[in-house]
């Protein structure tokens, strides 16, 4: 078994990975039902590939009774961090602060997430200033 922290989710992984982090535990059933509302996705084809995903340590499963549940193996905070850093690094040159530009230029932000961004960047100038 190799170890999720050397592997990035594929984009059907983290579809399924975000039903996981939401729902925290599902079976197979459960998770292939979340799919089919945004896409056209096969029972087997979600069976299979959260048994992949469980062999590459992104799931774990319960399998202490008929139906399989599973649950995500790996925290959305740390694969958002990985995804994240791997983007600012091949996406941006490194630079987060283009990733932030690019994102507010050409997305449309509610008053309360400026206010939080405002909040956050005067937060990281404080604990700059100690």
């Amino acid at each position: 078994m190799s170890t999720a922290k050397n592997n990035k989710p594929t984009e059907s992984e983290l579809e399924i990975l975000g039903i996981l982090w939401e729902k925290g535990a599902a079976t197979v059933r459960d998770v292939h039902d979340e799919l089919s509302k945004s896409k056209d996705a096969g029972y087997t084809t979600t069976l299979k590939l959260m048994q992949i995903m469980h062999e590459k340590g992104y799931l774990n499963r319960d399998a202490s009774s008929k139906t399989h549940v599973y649950t995500a193996a790996i925290s959305q905070e740390n694969t958002q961090q990985q995804l994240l850093n791997k983007m600012i690094d091949t996406v941006f040159n490194g630079s987060a602060s283009q990733l932030v530009m690019q994102a507010l230029g050409h997305h449309t932000s509610s008053k309360e997430e400026l206010d939080k961004i405002r909040q956050y960047l005067n937060d990281i100038e404080d604990q700059q200033k100690r």
